[in-house]
């Protein structure tokens, strides 16, 4: 269970404070179960409250500084990632972000800066989905990194792109 103050990743809504570990007097909530008080990092107007024992959403601690620096270290070696068909595209990129592996955001990252690259060399521009799914799994890792480098967010954002043109340039 984690703790008041501590930092999670809640799902496709990113770095989260936890507020509180509470009951719930609120209509329509279980008065015997225990949940999560959490608040966005980037929105932080928001409140979710989630089940402690919530099966539907990932939740995970977010990265230790050391684990933050091997993962940008790492990229090199992190595969891009393949879409099997043009049909299931949007399928497959939502399917990464809900599973939260940080390796796979990577790998899509990866993926959809060269294949902007590619786009721009033929005169043609990134395709709306591409684009949506870079800045969405870019906003995640970013603010992830920035927490756990204690950098504010574009300088993790930088740190993190850096990385990635050095490959999409080379490749």
């Amino acid at each position: 269970m984690y703790q008041k103050g501590e930092y999670v990743v809640y799902g496709t809504n990113g770095p989260c404070m936890v507020e509180d570990v509470t009951k719930l007097k609120i209509p329509g909530c279980d008065a015997k179960r225990f949940y999560y008080v959490l608040r966005p990092v980037k929105t932080g107007k928001s409140v979710i409250y989630s089940p402690v024992d919530n099966e539907k959403v990932m939740i995970r601690p977010i990265l230790s500084e050391e684990e933050a620096t091997v993962l940008l270290q790492n990229i090199p070696q992190i595969a891009l990632l393949e879409v099997e068909s043009e049909k299931v595209r949007e399928e497959t990129y939502k399917n990464v972000l809900h599973d939260s592996d940080l390796r796979r955001w990577i790998g899509l990252m990866k993926m959809l800066c060269r294949r902007r690259r590619d786009r721009l060399k033929q005169g043609r521009k990134i395709t709306t989905v591409d684009e949506r799914y870079l800045k969405e799994t870019e906003d995640l890792l970013g603010s992830e990194l920035s927490l756990a480098l204690g950098k504010d967010i574009e300088t993790a954002k930088q740190m993190l792109f850096e990385q990635l043109e050095l490959l999409t340039t080379a490749g």
